[in-house]
């Protein structure tokens, strides 16, 4: 995949699980890529592992300040980002009640507001780009809500439907596709506080079929069709899973 060897990729949450298989696909098809995170030195080793043309900054999605800095360094160390994968997010299920009130707020601070955050400080590189790109990771819980489930849920509506609106304002230059996966075998239910919840759930995550890669080469293969195709939104699921 040449045609992608000049572009450069920005991929939030991309220490692990979806962010991280992303980064790696996308650097080896030929981008350039900024892995942003939390966690420095977990980046710093992929990005040291995937060699020339990758790039780590510690990035907090829920500081604007974090952000603007680390715009500014991929713009000086890579040059415009042309492709932004909103992937950063947390996964904190358990019964709707006062006791679970940081984890709502949380979820909300990073799953949407921390897309949001980020998509607007890299806006002006995105739209300064020959062709740019926004992938922003939801789930199937952005289309249907279950028992315990609420807020996390809600963070994914959000982003479903301002998805939906930023395509509309930002078509032809820039596309925006919606990834909403099924369970994959990530680190999601490790964060979970509710004890009865985090048990139930890891064990469903430890029988995922479904890995990081395959959403991955969803991506790769999504940002590299030619621009006149738009693929907006993709739906996808374990085969298994009901």
């Amino acid at each position: 995949m040449n045609s992608q060897s000049s572009r450069v990729a920005v991929i939030t949450g991309a220490s692990s699980g979806i962010g991280e298989a992303t980064a790696r696909a996308l650097h080896a098809a030929g981008y350039r890529v900024a892995l942003l995170a939390r966690r420095t030195d977990r980046i710093q080793a992929i990005a040291n592992e995937l060699g020339a043309g990758a790039l780590a900054i510690s990035a907090d999605v829920t500081d604007r300040n974090s952000l603007t800095a680390a715009a500014q360094q991929v713009r000086d160390e890579l040059g415009n980002a042309d492709v932004l994968i909103n992937n950063a997010g947390i996964m904190l299920l358990g019964p709707f009640s006062p006791d679970q009130r940081d984890d709502y707020r949380q979820m909300i601070e990073i799953n949407l507001l921390g897309a949001i955050t980020t998509t607007e400080v890299f806006l002006g590189q995105l739209t300064a780009s020959r062709g740019g790109d926004i992938v922003n990771i939801s789930s199937v819980a952005g289309r249907s809500a279950r028992a315990g489930n609420g807020v996390y849920a809600a963070t994914k509506w959000g982003i479903n439907g301002w998805s939906e609106s930023l395509r509309q304002e930002l078509l032809p230059r820039v596309r925006v596709t919606l990834i909403e996966p099924g369970v994959v075998a990530t680190e999601l239910p490790n964060h979970i506080t509710h004890s009865e919840t985090k048990t139930a759930i890891t064990d469903l995550y430890d029988k995922a079929t479904v890995t990081p890669g395959d959403i991955a080469e969803v991506i790769a293969f999504t940002l590299a069709r030619p621009r006149h195709l738009a693929i907006n939104e993709i739906l996808l699921r374990p085969a298994d899973q009901a």
